[in-house]
């Protein structure tokens, strides 16, 4: 079988099967069994002919847009002449009325491939037509394919390669920046809406991307996951900073956290920053700080031999699923008396971390397992970072927090991860409304 943008064809003379269109279902937008048969007979003719090319330059669905948008166009210049032939009293000029003043030719840029149409002109010029506004050169459905497209982490060559590609069109990497950028309104509303009064947990942590301010440089983009009361996720925001992953700056996020309505978080996760608990503690009193224990063995194996990472994490294991404190602080000095001759760094980590790790040995096993295993932040962050390292560097701030953002909106688009989380998250939350004294019921009253 031949294949013409992404379709496959039928050679010169094998036959097509299916053709009979009265057995299909009637059209949804109205289309009738005459017009399907019609195209039907079309379609076998060119693919007799050699192949049949649906989209792109030569493609039938291109010329059958045009068709339509031109009678679209026609339909809006009769009802705009009727209806200003009702106000003056009558079509003429010479009575004030409105008339027909010839086309003007106009190349869009379609979902289906550049169309070319004849746009009706009125003597008053008063015409504006609602298809194709005054200046349009795409349509939506164009603009919302881009804006897809970025989001899946292609960038501006790419897509400007794939359109012309695919699509037949030619365009712009400025064209793809300017039609992104109708995301940076949505994305300011997005970023100071009104959040939850509480949430059981906050996942926080920072993925540093290459922007470019006089010299390019790797800057830290601060995200905050949340955890619901009905027990989905929630990204809070994305927060573009100035230089390293500063407990000083976190307060400033977590101070906006709570001025947009978060009156109390009762843990947050946090990958162990020095200062950070007094910077929690400083916004919401009450709330427990965790240590990210996926942080704890990362940042351990940085200082392990691969080949001894399978063994190191093995042998780590015992501190963090210990039943109380005693029994952890015990396996983490067998831990140093067998590793600490080789890599000696590895408890001093988990030493410096102990006070904001402890906490974890005091909470049930299915706040336990969902803390440990979910990694919710660790997942949204390698998305991010594919996005981000698609690009290798960015203009600005802005434009990295675009990327970012688009790419928020293509998280999950079926939904099962959503309810996989929910379903998992069932248990904890029950254990976390009588750990934390009914804090959370009591949040949501």
């Amino acid at each position: 079988m031949e294949t013409a943008g992404g379709v496959s064809l039928a050679g010169a003379g094998e036959g097509v099967e299916g053709a009979d269109v009265k057995s299909m279902p009637e059209s949804p937008n109205g289309l009738s069994y005459e017009l399907l048969d019609e195209l039907s007979a079309l379609a076998a003719e060119k693919v007799a002919a050699g192949g049949l090319r649906l989209m792109g330059e030569g493609g039938i669905l291109p010329e059958l847009a045009q068709h339509l948008m031109q009678a679209a166009l026609e339909a809006e210049m009769d009802r705009h002449l009727a209806a200003e032939a009702g106000r003056a009293g009558g079509r003429g000029s010479r009575s004030g009325g409105n008339t027909r003043n010839g086309y003007r030719s106009k190349k869009v840029m379609t979902e289906v491939g550049p169309v070319t149409v004849q746009v009706p002109r009125d003597r008053l010029g008063t015409f504006s037509p609602g298809l194709l506004p005054k200046y349009a050169r795409r349509t939506g459905a164009l603009d919302d394919l881009v804006l897809s497209l970025t989001a899946k982490g292609l960038t501006s060559g790419e897509i400007v390669a794939h359109l012309a590609e695919v699509y037949g069109m030619t365009t712009t990497k400025e064209t793809v920046s300017t039609i992104t950028d109708k995301a940076l309104e949505s994305m300011a509303e997005w970023r100071t809406r009104p959040l939850d009064p509480v949430y059981p947990v906050v996942f926080i942590d920072a993925v540093h991307v290459r922007i470019r301010d006089g010299h390019v440089a790797n800057r830290p983009v601060y995200v905050a996951v949340a955890v619901t009361c009905d027990g989905y996720r929630e990204i809070l925001g994305l927060w573009a900073g100035d230089g390293g992953e500063g407990a000083k700056y976190w307060q400033t996020v977590l101070t906006e956290i709570r001025n947009r309505g978060v009156k109390d978080i009762l843990m947050l996760v946090c990958d162990g920053l020095t200062a950070l608990p007094d910077a929690v503690n400083a916004v919401w009193p009450q709330t427990v700080v965790q240590t990210c224990i996926v942080h704890l063995i990362r940042n351990s194996l940085r200082y392990t031999s691969r080949r001894d990472w399978a063994e190191v994490a093995r042998d780590l294991k015992p501190v963090y699923t210990a039943v109380n404190e005693a029994q952890a602080r015990q396996r983490l000095t067998e831990f140093g008396g067998k590793w600490n001759s080789r890599y000696p760094s590895i408890t001093g980590i988990w030493e410096r971390a102990w006070n904001e790790f402890v906490p974890f040995l005091g909470f049930p096993d299915a706040i336990r397992q969902v803390v440990y295993t979910t990694n919710a932040i660790e997942s949204l962050n390698a998305r991010y970072r594919r996005a981000a390292q698609a690009c290798g560097h960015f203009p600005n701030e802005t434009a990295a927090l675009k990327r970012l953002y688009l790419a928020t909106l293509a998280l999950d688009p079926t939904g099962r991860g959503r309810q996989r989380w929910n379903n998992r998250w069932k248990s904890a939350l029950n254990e976390f409304d009588l750990l934390f004294d009914g804090r959370l019921t009591a949040g949501r009253v």
